[in-house]
């Protein structure tokens, strides 16, 4: 079980009195009930409210809140704000702004769609590295999201050792929820491509051509560089999933030849079949309607160290 999952049967055990066997065992008769469609957690939240458990007026630490959580409450330090942008939906302007906030134990995106909120921010009250208090909020996906009933306030607490690097947890690909950042080891069963397209040396981002030039919308008229990507399914006996392995990662899982068919050609056939260990995030494609993952670092399994982490559960 992973951790996440483990401290919901603690506190629902702890609550209810009853055995963790015996929660596992309503655990799996709802996810068999509603015919697999809902996680583990999804599943352990209901039983959770069906006995009377709930986490209101609890305050979470970031790395126990979990998707379709409801009336969440945390604290954190905000380590990153992005623009307030604006957008129109049923002809009436809205606005919206995320943020990422940190504790000691992760970080976390967090969306803020209420302009009073929102204003908090265009009056720069709410800054990086002021410590905010959120209420009343939902978790969708591996997102914190306010709304108008939401609160969010600045406080005077103080948070030391907060994790501002991307957190990265270990799952099986059967696990993977969208948003997640994973980590899995996993074996290359098909390769695809490469695909080659062409963006701004500015600001990476893809660019249309017209005629002989290729334009940026950003940065109108450039020379363009030629980038490529790799489609590969990946399969570690839970589950397979459709990854996306892009031009800086290419060499490290060992593509070097991608203009020479032949010479990449060998190098693709070298790699089916073989494990490795696949950090990214999971993301819905959504021309194919399903989960991919986006994979930003690849590694070659360390034996030793597989021997050491095992020895040591």
């Amino acid at each position: 079980m992973n951790g996440n999952y483990d401290k919901i049967i603690d506190k629902i055990s702890k609550g209810s009195g009853l055995e963790k066997e015996e929660i596992e065992r309503k655990i799996e008769a709802k996810q068999a009930k509603l015919s697999g469609l809902i996680s583990k957690e999804g599943a352990s939240q209901i039983i959770a409210a069906e006995l009377g458990i709930s986490y209101e007026n609890e305050k979470l630490k970031i790395d126990e809140l979990l998707a379709g959580m409801r009336k969440v409450n945390v604290i954190g330090k905000v380590i990153n704000l992005s623009p307030v942008r604006t957008f129109i939906r049923n002809d009436k302007e809205g606005k919206v702004v995320n943020m990422t906030i940190a504790d000691e134990t992760s970080n976390i995106k967090v969306v803020l769609w209420d302009t009073n909120h929102i204003e908090l921010i265009e009056k720069n009250e709410i800054v990086n590295e002021k410590v905010v208090e959120i209420s009343n909020a939902s978790m969708r996906e591996n997102e914190i999201h306010l709304g108008s009933f939401s609160e969010l306030k600045i406080i005077n607490e103080v948070l030391e050792n907060v994790k501002t690097e991307k957190v990265v947890k270990e799952k099986n690909i059967v696990d993977f929820k969208l948003s997640d950042n994973s980590s899995a080891r996993a074996f290359i069963v098909q390769i695809q491509g490469p695909r080659f397209f062409n963006v701004c040396p500015d600001c990476k981002k893809k660019v249309n051509q017209e005629g002989e030039n290729f334009i940026c919308d950003k940065h109108g008229k450039i020379i363009q560089e030629r980038r490529a990507l790799i489609n590969l399914v990946l399969d570690d006996g839970t589950e397979s999933i459709r990854s996306v392995l892009f031009h800086d990662t290419l060499n490290n899982i060992g593509l070097t030849e991608l203009e020479n068919q032949d010479l990449l050609t060998q190098q693709k056939e070298n790699l089916l079949g073989k494990e490795m260990i696949f950090s990214g995030n999971v993301r819905m494609n959504k021309f194919f309607n399903n989960q991919e993952f986006i994979i930003d670092e690849v590694k070659d399994i360390n034996i030793d160290e597989l021997v050491e982490r095992l020895e040591s559960k």
